[in-house]
């Protein structure tokens, strides 16, 4: 990881989150008049309603996506640790995986999860833990074909919980896979469309360092690519609550949220909103 000039850092504590404050506010009278012009009730009533709504609420979550990375990217020019709480990440990513199936499912890419114990408790910060996997998830469903297949693993060692995200997508190149944690600053590398801001995998890492951890990337093109984050097996000592959930979502569906980039428009009709 290199460091920020004076200039990045600007760019990420000021001018990135301002943006986003500007844009949060008007996306939000949007989303509020769309609702009131295509109500749940009409869309459930009329399917030619619910898919023309579907393709709204498409570009309107991945736009809201967008916002949230936008807001948080003052956070990737802090380097401290995250206050923890103990929590079973088996459990954790194991729900996440449930949530993204059937969304995984209606793509044609095969989700699947494998943990080598049926939990493990371990000092974290389970919202975060969470919002990682599913950029991870995101990612991996971005580029694998109606076909592939996703494959999520936790695997537990008496130092270390491993927890990775493979996929049988196209794979990345090797000049990308170098900046790939900072694509947002190396424009002239960045991936072929669908590649997004950039800000997604750079998020990642930030949450994978606030728990004393570390993300890498491995791929070959054509093959796919591997996501494996390392977390420090060990707990906090004493009773810790878990802290109040990061407000990033808005209050809407976390896993279509944060899959939207993925996804085509079906899966934001009734049947998937509810």
């Amino acid at each position: 990881m290199r460091e920020y000039t004076e200039e990045e850092l600007r760019l990420l504590t000021e001018v990135l989150p301002n943006v986003a404050q500007e844009l949060r506010g008007a996306m939000a009278n949007v989303y509020t008049a769309a609702s009131l012009l295509a109500p749940m009730e009409a869309r459930e009533k009329d399917e030619s309603i619910d898919r023309n709504a579907a393709i709204f609420a498409q570009s309107y979550f991945r736009m809201y996506r967008v916002i949230g990375n936008l807001s948080d990217a003052a956070e990737l020019a802090e380097t401290g640790r995250y206050t923890l709480s103990n929590d079973d990440i088996v459990g954790v990513v194991r729900e996440v995986c449930e949530k993204a199936e059937a969304l995984f499912e209606a793509e044609g890419v095969t989700l699947t999860f494998q943990s080598d114990k049926p939990g493990q408790v371990i000092a974290m910060d389970a919202e975060r833990v969470e919002r990682l996997l599913l950029n991870l998830l995101s990612n991996a469903l971005k580029f694998t074909p109606r076909g592939g297949s996703v494959a999520v693993r936790v695997r537990v060692t008496p130092q270390r919980v491993y927890l990775s995200v493979s996929d049988t997508g196209r794979g990345i190149a090797p000049d990308r896979l170098e900046h790939v944690f900072d694509r947002f600053l190396e424009t002239d590398v960045m991936a072929p469309p669908p590649h997004g801001v950039g800000l997604g995998l750079a998020i990642c890492r930030r949450i994978a360092q606030g728990h004393g951890g570390s993300i890498v990337a491995q791929s070959e093109e054509g093959k796919g690519a591997t996501f494996t984050v390392a977390l420090p097996n060990e707990r906090v000592s004493g009773a810790r609550l878990r802290q109040p959930k990061i407000a990033y979502s808005g209050g809407f569906n976390r896993t279509l949220l944060e899959l939207s980039d993925a996804l085509s428009a079906s899966a934001f009709t009734c049947r998937f909103m509810d």
